[in-house]
């Protein structure tokens, strides 16, 4: 029997309306409600379009797909997803990234059952931000930069380099993965209600800076912003929520003594070419220096307008100096998860794609934007002879 719940979990994920995908299938909209309600199955024409609209098998519409095995029911409150956009209450964009948020979710819980996770910092880094906060009698900027100190100290960051940023926030026990979001959405973060925090990166037209700072200011949301209803938000207040994250990020990314000491090297503070060198240490753009410097008094006002007159004037708001030649750092922790479980045979990644999952490679890339020849490498390893060791038959046939 077909089942809709299915298609409709594809369709919002996708971010398709029911008009959209009716337009694809060349049916009615009403049709679409219909497969999804239960009320018709669809034609097995119609599901060999389904199934290639969504690189998914024709089972998994007859079968139980993963988010009703895997993932519990209002595990990703849709309400704390924390948008670093430049829109808000989008309701539709925020009911699809949920949606992905709940396959990504059951990802993780399939391959969790198959090993242990260690201590998870960031849960411990949380609670003494949330008990910092909660009895602090410090100025909001004061709180904002004693957490982005303590951030950086326990995640392991060296005080004069960002080179391991995305390797010690996934290690930390965050969960990063990349997409193509679209133009009006940077990077988007959310707790779990099961307290397992997600990082959603866009990568489109993406530069190793302006990834950084799209990590950090996540990171500060989840730390700064813990069950803030960003849905709920009028303008303004998104707009002073969103100021903090920026400050949170700054504060973490160019750790004051040491950003300062830099500075002190700059001949020329008015023009940004005198700034290279730091961006290539600290891996932040341009724009992000100028902007830390003013905030810690070294740029006065008048100065820090000079600053960015000239990066305005050189076009480097929209592309700056070393974007084209910095190392974008990627998500790996996912990755090394799935391969931890296929090479000690924890899991057999044919029957975890085709009969446990019922969905081709390119679905497993949407989801967590890793390249299908990572999941085809396993693939064809599973196909390899194991032929052991070659024996040379004219040696043992002269003995």
């Amino acid at each position: 029997m077909f089942i809709g719940e299915n298609l409709t979990n594809l369709r919002i994920m996708h971010g398709y309306s029911r008009k959209q995908l009716s337009d694809m299938l060349h049916v009615t909209e009403q049709a679409v409600w219909q497969y999804e309600n239960n009320y018709t199955s669809p034609k097995m024409q119609i599901v060999n379009h389904l199934k290639s609209i969504f690189n998914v098998k024709s089972k998994y519409f007859y079968k139980q797909d993963m988010l009703n095995r895997l993932f519990e029911y209002g595990n990703i409150p849709v309400m704390n997803i924390a948008y670093r956009s430049k829109v808000i209450n989008v309701i539709a964009k925020t009911q699809s990234e949920a949606k992905h948020m709940e396959f990504l979710d059951s990802l993780v819980n399939y391959f969790s059952a198959h090993m242990t996770l260690p201590t998870q910092k960031i849960i411990h880094l949380r609670n003494d931000v949330v008990r910092y906060l909660n009895t602090s009698s410090d100025d909001r900027q004061t709180q904002i930069n004693t957490i982005a100190h303590l951030a950086r100290q326990r995640l392991g960051l060296r005080n004069d380099t960002n080179d391991h940023l995305m390797f010690l926030v996934e290690k930390s026990g965050i969960f990063v993965f990349e997409k193509a979001i679209g133009e009006d959405i940077d990077a988007y973060s959310v707790w779990t209600n099961q307290d397992r925090p997600f990082i959603m990166l866009g990568n489109l037209k993406r530069s190793a800076v302006r990834r950084n700072f799209d990590i950090a200011h996540e990171l500060g949301h989840l730390l700064l912003h813990y069950q803030v209803e960003f849905s709920n938000l009028d303008r303004q207040e998104h707009k002073a929520i969103e100021k903090e994250a920026n400050q949170f990020a700054g504060a973490f990314l160019l750790p004051k003594d040491e950003f300062l000491k830099d500075m002190q090297s700059i001949a020329r503070v008015t023009n940004p070419d005198a700034y290279i060198d730091l961006k290539t240490k600290w891996k932040t753009s341009l724009q992000v220096l100028g902007y830390r410097a003013a905030y810690l008094g070294y740029l006065d006002n008048k100065t820090h307008r000079n600053f960015y007159a000239a990066l305005h004037r050189k076009g480097y708001l929209k592309r700056e100096p070393l974007d084209e030649t910095l190392l974008i750092q990627k998500p790996q922790k996912i990755k090394s998860m799935i391969d931890l479980v296929a090479k000690r045979g924890l899991i057999d990644m044919r029957k975890m794609i085709e009969t446990d999952w019922m969905v081709e490679v390119p679905f497993f890339h949407q989801i967590t934007g890793i390249e299908p020849s990572f999941f085809n490498h396993y693939l064809r390893q599973e196909q390899n002879f194991e032929l052991g060791h070659v024996i040379n038959l004219s040696a043992v046939t002269k003995q």
